[in-house]
């Protein structure tokens, strides 16, 4: 009994403390259960205030959308990286198209032709090339080009061909030719002395340094009006050096060709070349211009 009355024996300012205590604690809860907490059921939204607020709110995105906005200056499209070119609106394929064309070693020199390459479309082309910058000389290349050539298919106007035969062309005929310069139309006409003139168009193809666009120019241009005289060689008494001479046969197939030849003795037709282990029967047609068996 002693121990419970411990706990209840208090001085009477401690009772007094925790009777106001208990007093506090009656009110606030009969605030929180019979108080009245009422807020406007509506909000006028057309009201000057919110209104006021609208405004500057759209002033402010207004203001963000301004600076996240791409900004334009001018630039060289030959270097056009993922990022820039995602920011221009260009698809992964047509920057892949320009990246593509960059690693051939090619720059591009006018707007014209990076929407040949890039393959945009005419309104992203139109938003984008004002702004395009070439180095000085493209600007000067895009000058020239326009002031000396018109194109007649894919022939300058500036002096008439002397001949469409392709193994008769001079030089200056190849340099007629878009794309065709003095060290391609030297280079040209050096490879069809080693073949001894073109006995097909698709000859020109196998012109080292000699894109396949700049080739189809040309094929579209000149023909084999007058084929080669080419004179054969018996393949059974060509010695090793003779036989390598030929423009489609390197050494190891040199060598292949002998060691047939000794399994043989000697050709009796030029046609048992195709016997010959691994071949090239793609160069067979042009192998055999050289060569004959007797």
């Amino acid at each position: 009994m002693k121990y419970i009355k411990s706990h209840f024996w208090y001085q009477k300012s401690q009772r007094n403390g925790i009777l106001m205590i208990v007093f506090l604690i009656l009110i606030l809860q009969s605030i929180i259960l019979f108080g009245e907490f009422s807020s406007p059921d509506t909000f006028d939204l057309n009201s000057t205030e919110i209104l006021a607020i609208r405004k500057q709110i759209d002033s402010l995105q207004a203001i963000e959308k301004e600076k996240r906005k791409l900004k334009m200056f001018p630039f060289n499209p030959n270097y056009i990286s993922d990022y820039k070119g995602e920011q221009l609106g260009m698809s992964l394929a047509e920057i892949d198209r320009l990246f593509l064309y960059r690693k051939k070693n090619k720059y591009i020199s006018s707007k014209k032709e990076f929407q040949k390459v890039t393959q945009v479309s005419d309104s992203l082309f139109a938003k984008i090339s004002p702004y395009f910058k070439f180095p000085d000389w493209a600007s000067k290349k895009n000058k020239q080009n326009n002031r000396t050539s018109v194109e007649d298919g894919q022939i300058r106007k500036k002096n008439p061909l002397s001949t469409r035969d392709i193994n008769k062309a001079t030089k200056e005929d190849f340099k007629r030719v878009y794309g065709i310069g003095e060290k391609l139309s030297e280079r040209i006409i050096k490879y069809r002395s080693k073949l001894q003139g073109f006995s097909f168009e698709s000859q020109l193809y196998e012109v080292w340094g000699l894109e396949k666009e700049i080739a189809d120019k040309l094929v579209s241009v000149f023909k084999i009006i007058e084929k080669p005289k080419i004179k054969k060689l018996n393949i059974n008494v060509l010695t090793f050096k003779e036989l390598l001479s030929n423009p489609y046969i390197d050494y190891n197939l040199c060598k292949k060709i002998f060691e047939y030849k000794d399994e043989i003795a000697e050709f009796q037709n030029i046609s048992e070349l195709k016997n010959i282990k691994d071949f090239p029967l793609s160069k067979y047609d042009r192998i055999v211009l050289y060569l004959e068996a007797n």
